[in-house]
This record gives structure tokens, sequence and C-alpha cells, in this order.
């Protein structure tokens, strides 16, 4: 191709040809054939069925093209006149029946073998939120949240300045993969805390989905120690595509090491459980070291809804900037961060995120873009305002005193 051409092909083009090389090698003509026995029987029964419909497919349309060009009128041919004929009717209903029968009964095996998720090795309960997961090893004392890789999170927002070309398994990649052993049956509950969601890795099994309310359940036992990725395949709002899945399967010794370096950590952002007071809750922090803490919490879980520069994306998702409640009484804004708005797309993040973890966001928000502030909110006054709705909670037998 010469370079004039080049110089005088529009943008959108040339856009195409550099982009079309990379998104056509992540293209595959197969489904995998995945790392667990289920996946690799699957793979059998889709190839052994795709086999029978072709050859299916190569009779028929032979037996019509040969039909077509060899009894052609042209050709002096006349049509036969008849009514019906038992005999073929008997053979088309007869051969189908028995090929339906014969793929049925393999087929019904393999479903039988998916929905069999008794005697696991492990048992996790997988949460879905708007956009990431939450896994709760039971039994084990480990539960955290897994969210998008910052790297992913900030190419992805426009004017971001990174290319998202540049970043490794971009839109692929999370904070806390879920850890498992190799060899070992793993048992998932999947649920979700707001919408519908559906927690899919194809190379480790089929996929569940999410629904609040219900627990589904789904099994996989990897056979290959490696990262396997995956993605929410179920459409779960505006930012669905950057809800990813990542399951890193180990050795049994390092899923061992692995579990009790979880339970020695103390609890950190995104990863703490509910009500968590998290590292550094009873030192003093200053504003400088909240906002540093804040916008890293602020881009791993406002900044989907809310935009980068606060303006969010008004009626859906409204500005923070101008928002009464940022600027505002603090309190008002504590309750909200905490508890959500019922009816609208802002979550309650007090389940999800520790006490040092929402007292930065807030002092971010409060500040950033210009707000300026000035209020420090410490870790102390989310414990005092979770300490009231307990109290509350506990007078009146409801949630928050509702």
């Amino acid at each position: 191709m010469s370079s004039g051409f080049m110089k005088r092909m529009p943008a959108a083009a040339g856009l195409w040809l550099g982009v079309a090389p990379a998104a056509f090698a992540a293209w595959e003509l197969n489904m995998p054939v995945g790392v667990t026995d289920i996946t690799h029987e699957t793979y059998r029964l889709h190839m052994l069925i795709l086999g029978v419909c072709v050859v299916i497919g190569c009779i028929v349309f032979g037996a019509m093209i040969y039909s077509i060009f060899a009894h052609r009128k042209s050709r002096g041919r006349s049509a036969s006149q008849f009514t019906h004929s038992t005999k073929v009717e008997v053979v088309w209903t007869t051969i189908p029946f028995v090929i339906l029968v014969a793929m049925a009964i393999p087929a019904a095996e393999t479903l039988i073998r998916i929905e069999d998720t008794r005697n696991s090795d492990i048992s996790i309960q997988v949460t879905g939120y708007q956009w990431k997961w939450h896994y709760n090893y039971l039994d084990e004392g480990v539960e955290f949240f897994s969210t998008l890789a910052r790297s992913s999170n900030v190419a992805r927002q426009l004017g971001s300045g990174v290319d998202p070309y540049s970043v490794d398994n971009y839109l692929l990649d999370v904070d806390r993969p879920l850890v498992v052993p190799v060899g070992q049956k793993v048992r998932l509950l999947v649920t979700s805390n707001d919408v519908l969601h559906a927690w899919w890795v194809p190379e480790l099994s089929g996929k569940r989905d999410a629904v609040p309310g219900f627990v589904n359940d789904i099994w996989f036992q990897a056979r290959e120690p490696g990262i396997y990725r995956g993605q929410c395949a179920e459409l779960c709002g505006r930012d669905h595509g950057f809800m990813p899945i990542v399951v890193e399967v180990v050795s049994e010794d390092a899923y061992a090491d692995w579990l009790a370096g979880q339970r020695d950590a103390p609890a950190v952002t995104a990863g703490a459980a509910a009500g968590a007071t998290g590292d550094g809750a009873d030192q003093d922090w200053t504003l400088d070291e909240l906002m540093a803490r804040g916008e890293e919490g602020y881009t791993a879980n406002c900044v989907a809804c809310h935009q980068a520069d606060g303006h969010g994306i008004p009626p859906m998702f409204p500005s923070l900037v101008d928002s009464d409640i940022v600027r505002g009484d603090v309190s008002g804004h504590i309750d909200v961060v905490l508890n959500g708005r019922p009816g609208t797309a802002m979550q309650a993040f007090g389940p999800q995120l520790d006490d040092v973890a929402l007292a930065a966001i807030i002092t971010y928000v409060r500040n950033a873009w210009g707000l300026d502030s000035g209020d420090v909110i410490e870790p102390a006054d989310i414990e005092a305002a979770r300490t009231g709705e307990q109290l509350l909670a506990e007078k009146t037998g409801y949630p928050n005193g509702l």
C-alpha cells in the first residue's frame, strides 16, 4: 500500500487498520477446551454434535443440489404427481428421532454432572455488585472485593492520556483475584446485591446468573495451575463491560500460604469486611494523606458513575461538584455513602468498604475539583455513624431504624 494512499485515507479508516489486527487476534472460531473435566466433556459434545450436523447438512443439501440440477425442467424432467408416501414419512421421522436420542444421552449425562455440586472441597459465596465481585470463603474467615484493576480503570477514562493497548489484559484484570487450589472441587454460591449479574470464566466452566434474593450454585475443578479470565455475562448496567473476573489456580501449598496471609493481613479499602475499621483507623490522618488515599478509592469505586472529574452523567449519575449533599452537612454525606439511596443507582458502600477507605473517599470528594471545603473526615466519624445506626437498629428491630 503506497504512502500517498495512506496519507489520503480518512482518519476512521486509518483507525480501523490500526485496531483490526489486535481485535482479530483475540477472535477464535471455536469454544475453548478449558482446564476442567466438565469443559473437556462439553467440548467433545460440541464437536460431536457439530460433526453430526455437518454430516446431515451435507446429505440434505447434497440431495437438494443434485435434484435441482439432475431433474430440472430444461433436461426434460417432469415432476411426479403423488400426495404422500408412508414409507418416506416413517423414514424421515424415525431417523431424526434416533439421532436426537443418540445425542441426548451423553448430553444428559454431562448436564447431570454439571449440576452435581456435592462433595465439594471448598465453598465460596460470590456476590455481584455494580461493578465488582465479592468473594467469601465460607468456613475460612476470608472475604474481599475484587474490582477492575487500576491500570485498566485509568486507561478507560476519556482524556486519561493512557493508551488502552499499552495496558496488559486491558479490562480483563482485577486488583484481587479469586485464588483456589489445583485439583480440588470448588463450589460457588452465586447471588447478587443489586441487579442481575452472571459469573462466567469460559476455561473453568459454564456460567451462573447472579440474581438478587436467590442463590445459584456451580462448581469447577481445575486440573492445571494458571490464571483464567472471564467477565460478567449479563447486561448489568452502564459500565457492564468493566466487571472482569480473574481466577488464579495455584498449588495446594501455595493456597494454604495464601489463606494464612489473608487471615493475618489487616483489612484494607475494598478488601475489608463489612464494618471493619481497617488498617490505620486509630491514627490521626492529615488532609493530604486522606486526599491521596481517597483519590485511589474514588477511582476504584466511584468513577464509573460520577466520572473522574466529579461531573457525573446527569440525570442518572448526578454531578458531585454541584451536589447539595457534598456541599452540605458532613453527617448527611456520610449517611448517603454508608446506606445508599433506595430507588437510585447509588449503592450502600457501608458493607463494601472499611472506615478508613470511606473516610478518605468522602474527604477527597469534599475537597477535590476546586471544592476545597477543608473538611477532614476521620475513620472515627465513620465508626460513630455505623455505631449509631447499629444502636438504632437494635432498638427498632430493623436495619437503619426503618
